[in-house]
């Protein structure tokens, strides 16, 4: 049996040339900009326009463009290699993004030639949203037309591998971050409060990774925040930045695991490296470690696997 495992994540600009169209896809989405499309598109190319002199400077902190695809590819090959116990079938993952290449239309094609007889979509989302898994799993669903068993994971905020993997990362930034007073912040993207408010169950199911985690973790001094606020609209905080400069003027060390990310980009390697670490350095905060995302963590891996095993155990649903 031939089974063809979907990978969806954002994506993210290869160069500095593809900023300005990366941005202009991203904008053009329904899921974040809920406009007409008459209206949405023009207004997408301008967002793209005036916030790409800003990209530009953050792309060219870390080598001239995103390395999202390269660790989702990675990443996917992983999962290859844990499935492939199971030699009863051939399991092949494909890299999925949603607003830069590879994207939807391409992939899809690429399935059609290895004409698998099951097909499984994972976001790499653990907490859903409208923004990300809905606009993922909709936009496949347009482009793809198999008539084979396709099943959809939603979400998985809590899943054994995925906590564990966290688990044994953070462990090891509060270590490094001593023994004085320290303060766990797990971050994660923002979203507009409107979006929450019409039923995004995001927020929610942030915050029970986040409970997960410190359950494990036992006694330990945590709060949930939100980073990568963009525009004028209200979004969910607390805010990072507000939660980091608490944090200093409490004079407890900071350890930050950005909970909602599972591989490295402009937001962790730029927003938390860089400029938040330079705010808690100015703001007199003790210490400053940010906690890695979980990559190819074998732990995470395994509970990926897992999640795919469970999709394809019958009955099969169709997404």
């Amino acid at each position: 049996m031939k089974i063809a495992i979907v990978l969806f994540n954002l994506g993210g600009p290869d160069s500095l040339q593809a900023v300005q169209p990366f941005l202009r896809n991203l904008f053009s989405d329904p899921a974040i900009i809920a406009l007409p499309s008459w209206l949405r598109l023009p207004l997408a190319s301008l967002i793209a326009r005036r916030r790409t002199p800003k990209a530009l400077r953050i792309y060219e902190q870390i080598g001239g463009g995103s390395p999202i695809l390269g660790q989702t590819e990675a990443q996917a090959r992983a999962l290859e290699e844990v499935l492939s116990a199971d030699n009863t079938c051939e399991w092949r993952g494909y890299v999925c993004m949603r607003h830069w290449h590879p994207l939807t239309e391409t992939v899809a094609r690429s399935i059609h030639r290895f004409a698998p007889d099951r097909i499984v979509l994972l976001p790499l989302y653990p907490q859903f949203s409208t923004t990300t898994t809905a606009s993922s799993v909709k936009a496949w669903r347009k482009a793809a037309h198999f008539k084979i068993p396709t099943v959809a994971i939603d979400s998985y905020p809590t899943e054994p591998g995925f906590i564990a993997a966290s688990v044994e990362l953070v462990k090891q930034g509060l270590a490094e971050a001593g023994s004085g007073p320290k303060r766990l912040l797990f971050s994660a993207h923002g979203l507009p409060e409107r979006i929450v408010k019409a039923g995004d169950p995001y927020r929610e199911q942030v915050e029970q990774t986040a409970k997960a985690i410190a359950a494990r973790l036992g006694d330990v001094d945590w709060s949930v925040c939100y980073q990568s606020r963009v525009g004028p609209l209200k979004w969910i905080g607390p805010s990072t930045d507000s939660e980091i400069a608490r944090a200093a003027h409490e004079q407890v060390g900071i350890v930050l695991y950005p909970l909602s990310f599972v591989s490295e980009h402009s937001e962790t390697l730029v927003e938390l490296d860089i400029d938040y670490r330079r705010l808690a350095t100015e703001a007199g905060a003790p210490v400053y470690v940010r906690v890695p995302t979980v990559g190819t963590h074998p732990l995470f891996i395994r509970g990926l696997a897992d999640l795919v095993r469970a999709a394809l155990a019958p009955p099969v649903k169709a997404a």
